[in-house]
């Protein structure tokens, strides 16, 4: 999850956007039992990387992701300034 919210900020940084700019946040996981145990984990890497912003989030459970070794996909929608 780190790893995939660091990328998240990569990207906005690539288009002069920041964690702020997030609107929307959707986590597809793989096992909704490991997500919930995982949340003190996932709270604290999550203000680590993108801090005390909490746009509009959902979590949803998929019986698969593209990356064969993933284990959660986070797809973000940002509204970036001009």
């Amino acid at each position: 999850a780190r790893q995939a919210l660091d990328n998240v900020v990569a990207v906005l940084r690539e288009a002069g956007a920041g964690p702020e700019h997030i609107v929307r946040m959707t986590w597809y996981v793989l096992d909704r039992q490991e997500y919930l145990r995982a949340g003190a984990a996932l709270g604290a890497a999550y203000r680590d990387v993108i801090g005390r912003h909490y746009p509009a989030m959902s979590a949803v459970q998929v019986a698969a992701l593209m990356e064969e070794r993933a284990r959660v996909e986070i797809e973000v929608t940002a509204v970036v300034p001009d």
